[in-house]
């Protein structure tokens, strides 16, 4: 039997992962670390037997874990890793902190971090996914970030060492991100506020936010720096490709496209992971049929199958 270190912050054997995920799907983690802090995280990645893999979970907005479950330690931070505070136009926030939050606080103190404001998720997420909205994204604000290594040691990476591309980035195998630090623009509190205002009322009016759903569900197909910036020749969008194949509205199981939002993979009630990333499977078989184009997926899916799923 496989011994754990010893933690002060909460370890939970074959903990179910559905309600951490926005999708509300999958099987359970072998363990669900909730660290107490840095320390209690640092001494529990240095102490873990080599052989048992580490998945850094954040609140689940972009992810499918498979029915399965996940044979891995799950981390997931929360309170001691959600502060946030301000410099002059300096932000540093805890991975933990929700991106919305931390455009919001941003925005109070006069800094403009709003391109935040509409990406679900916590800053350890937009991080590794170089989140970006309306033209901004993460590499175009991000300083350095804060880290504890599977060894345990704590190091601080330039967000250079991250080679930030589009929807992605790279980072030490195992690493869990646990701050970072970005540089907005002097912005009025009052403007930034309405403009953040106006992105969300633009977001509901095309999104289906009230729906379950994990965000974006493919990546815009070509097109894009190595920042993420959009080139405009080839600014191709995954909801086009998925429409003109003919998939808006697909099903399977209680699986859907999102009429109201083509690129938007709904759990309309009662769907599993199967349903769900079998249907995304479907839908990029079909778009490669009528267009030629690969569609590469934007949410995470990880995990096992069901034996009957495999």
């Amino acid at each position: 039997m496989i011994t754990l270190p010893d933690v002060r912050g909460t370890l939970t054997p074959q903990r179910p992962l559905s309600d951490l995920t926005w999708l509300r799907v999958g099987g359970p983690a072998d363990w669900l670390f909730q660290p107490a802090d840095v320390q209690d995280l640092s001494d529990f990645l240095r102490d873990l037997p080599a052989g048992i893999d580490v998945f850094p979970m954040g609140v689940g907005s972009n992810l499918i874990v498979r029915d399965g479950g996940l044979r891995a330690v799950v981390i997931r931070l929360g309170r001691g890793f959600n502060g946030i505070s301000i410099d002059g136009t300096r932000v540093t926030a805890g991975a933990a902190a929700l991106d919305a939050h931390v455009a919001r606080k941003a925005a109070e103190a006069g800094v403009d971090l709003t391109f935040l404001r509409t990406i679900p998720g916590a800053i350890g997420g937009a991080v590794c996914m170089n989140a970006g909205c309306y033209g901004s994204y993460v590499a175009d604000h991000l300083v350095e970030i804060r880290a504890v290594l599977r060894t345990g040691e704590v190091v601080t990476l330039p967000a250079a060492d991250l080679h930030l591309a589009y929807r992605s980035s790279v980072l030490p195998e195992g690493a869990v991100v646990i701050e970072a630090v970005f540089q907005g623009a002097p912005g009025d509190p009052q403007a930034l506020t309405a403009r953040m205002e106006e992105q969300l009322a633009k977001r509901d009016a095309t999104q289906p936010t009230k729906d379950r759903t994990a965000g974006s569900t493919f990546r815009n197909p070509a097109g894009f720096s190595s920042t993420g910036q959009a080139d405009d020749v080839h600014d191709l969008k995954a909801w086009k490709v998925i429409d003109d194949a003919g998939m808006r509205g697909a099903t399977r199981g209680g699986a859907q496209m999102s009429p109201k939002h083509s690129n938007f993979l709904v759990n309309t009630g009662g769907a599993t992971a199967a349903d769900l990333e079998g249907l995304g499977e479907e839908v990029r078989k079909k778009v490669f049929l009528h267009s030629g184009i690969e569609l590469e997926w934007e949410i995470k899916r990880v995990g096992e199958p069901l034996a009957n799923q495999a």
